[in-house]
């Protein structure tokens, strides 16, 4: 499993304090085949508030840094490797070629590029975390 995977996982697993727990809601009039039972309905997907989700890690952590800029920071908020071994793991799977690793530079691009891959993967995150 790769590194943007553990961080989906890690964001997705963990429901916010103040979010009400989703319902499912069933489709009305299920379709039925002839000879055979109701179909089964899929309850709607619903995206995750990622923002939501990590203020909530960080208020019970006691403050989680400046995990909305650090990609150093968002990582260990998620308990996950921070080294610079990974994120020159997380820098190729997202194809983050922004400066030397390690640099300011690299960091700052990596990190808006976890947080537009969490929005194509159905993340609820604001623009001012993309741009």
């Amino acid at each position: 499993m790769g590194i943007f995977s553990s961080i989906w996982n890690k964001i997705t697993g963990h429901k916010p304090k103040a979010a009400p727990a989703p319902t499912p809601t069933p489709t009305v009039g299920a379709q039925t085949t002839p000879g055979a039972g109701p179909v089964p309905v899929a309850p709607a997907v619903q995206a995750v508030d990622v923002e939501a989700v990590l203020s909530d890690l960080a208020a019970s952590k006691g403050g989680g840094g400046n995990w909305r800029t650090s990609i150093v920071d968002l990582l260990k908020l998620l308990d996950l490797d921070s080294s610079l071994e990974a994120r020159k793991e997380l820098a190729e799977e997202l194809n983050v070629h922004a400066g030397a690793h390690g640099s300011a530079e690299q960091n700052i691009a990596l990190s808006k590029a976890v947080w537009q891959k969490l929005a194509e993967n159905g993340g609820q995150v604001p623009a001012s975390l993309r741009d």
